[in-house]
């Protein structure tokens, strides 16, 4: 991402409501393209929600041409039925992004909450605060799917700054005492 622009599409998984959100990245300003929802409970068919979702996914690839994809992941519930509709909802989504050859990278909202505010257990409302103060937004949001939507896709960006990756994992405590043999005291 040094210099050029990119744009990731974060999304935010539901069988009610899916939200959606766009950022672009030029010189490691951040700015919001769009973010919204697509609602969903007006269709009482399972699969005819799961259409709505790959059109409105394809349709945003094809729009903004993106060249990240991010996703939540469900969390775990206790209705055994609610988890099967939302991951469904969630693979249909990431087919979409496959089917236009983006890489696709799927946070827990732990994870999503930990990199946009610090705090993994932190609120929507927090998120949200901490989302107008990054991108510098105004406006207040609709529903928080959507701005679920954009702290993943913002999340997929400080994993991608994050110099963690670039270090080389050591594979075992034999490989880290040879790589670290001036730290061992005798």
């Amino acid at each position: 991402m040094k210099g050029k622009q990119e744009i990731i599409l974060g999304i935010d998984p539901g069988t009610l409501v899916m939200g959606f959100g766009l950022i672009q990245i030029q010189n490691k300003e951040v700015k919001l393209l769009e973010m919204g929802v697509l609602k969903l409970s007006k269709y009482d068919d399972n699969y005819e929600k799961l259409n709505h979702i790959y059109r409105k996914i394809s349709e945003l690839i094809r729009l903004y041409q993106p060249g990240y994809f991010a996703i939540e992941a469900p969390f775990f519930g206790k209705n055994v039925q609610s988890m099967l509709k939302l991951g469904r909802a969630q693979g249909v989504a990431i087919a979409a992004a496959m089917q236009y050859s983006l890489p696709v990278t799927e946070y827990s909202p732990k994870k999503v909450k930990q990199a946009v505010t610090g705090n993994g257990n932190a609120g929507k409302e927090q998120v949200w605060k901490m989302l107008q103060k990054v991108l510098k937004l105004q406006e207040e949001p609709d529903y928080f799917d959507a701005t679920d939507a954009v702290a993943v896709a913002l999340c997929h960006y400080f994993q991608m700054q994050s110099p963690l990756p670039l270090l080389n994992k050591s594979k075992g405590w034999d490989s880290f005492l040879k790589n670290n043999a001036h730290r061992i005291k005798k």
